[in-house]
């Protein structure tokens, strides 16, 4: 880039980042790529965990959603739909042995360390040699993915019977995060990918009147939540 800095791979983290409810922290990197670990958002919610987070009496800011704002692509679908708090509707269907999968989840109910941050990033060992033959996938091995052949995990065993989509829930938050606030709306999310996540960010962020910033509303579970989330937060990390 002739302007600013690349840097690939942001999604495990950011997802971390948003499902820990830290909005202001410090990241230094010595490559142009964070490192996929096991797959999952497990170790940075357990570095964050070991470092500490800090409540700031400075009230959060959130995105809420005002009005319907979708992304198609023939079978694939994304949208954002106003609501009082932060969930994620997301189905998928893959070939065998994947199938069809599909889970809710309601991000202020504090459930994401346990329910989505394990969840694993997957692949097909056939795609392996052409993903490396284009640069990617160079750090990925049995420990830090979940290899799948047509018909069955290779290294199993798997940490939800729905793993997969669980991920693409992980991803999903992760990518959001780029939109700079965490969300009050509902996302719904069919067959959808990294490409239409960032593609349904760029559209709302365009229509000025599909979104506004407030502070003081927070989309939260219960009141033992809405304290845990009540001010940003600070973490420095190295990765």
């Amino acid at each position: 880039m002739k302007h600013g800095v690349l840097i690939s791979t942001t999604e495990h983290l950011l997802s971390a980042c948003i499902g820990c409810g830290i909005d202001n922290l410090i990241i230094e990197l010595d490559n142009l790529e964070l490192p996929i670990l096991d797959g999952s958002a497990r170790p940075y919610v357990e570095a964050f965990n070991q470092a500490g987070i800090k409540q700031q009496r400075r009230r959060r800011q959130y995105l809420r959603v005002l009005k319907p704002v979708e992304v198609r692509e023939g079978t694939k679908f994304i949208g954002a739909y106003p609501a009082s708090g932060y969930s994620v509707a997301y189905a998928i269907d893959f070939p065998s042995p994947i199938g069809a999968q599909s889970i809710e989840v309601d991000l202020a109910a504090g459930d994401y360390a346990c329910c989505i941050a394990p969840a694993r990033t997957f692949g097909f060992k056939e795609d392996e040699q052409n993903l490396r033959n284009m640069g990617l996938i160079r750090g990925v091995s049995e420990t830090s993915a979940i290899i799948l052949t047509r018909e069955r995990v290779v290294n199993g065993p798997l940490r939800f019977h729905d793993e997969f989509v669980r991920h693409k829930v992980l991803d999903l938050i992760g990518d959001l995060a780029l939109a700079g606030h965490p969300f009050i709306g509902r996302i719904v999310a069919e067959r959808a990918g990294h490409a239409m996540h960032t593609a349904l960010v760029s559209r709302l962020l365009h229509d000025r009147t599909a979104w506004e910033i407030v502070r003081d509303t927070e989309p939260q579970h219960d009141e033992e939540a809405r304290e845990t989330h009540r001010a940003a937060t600070l973490v420095h990390a190295r990765a």
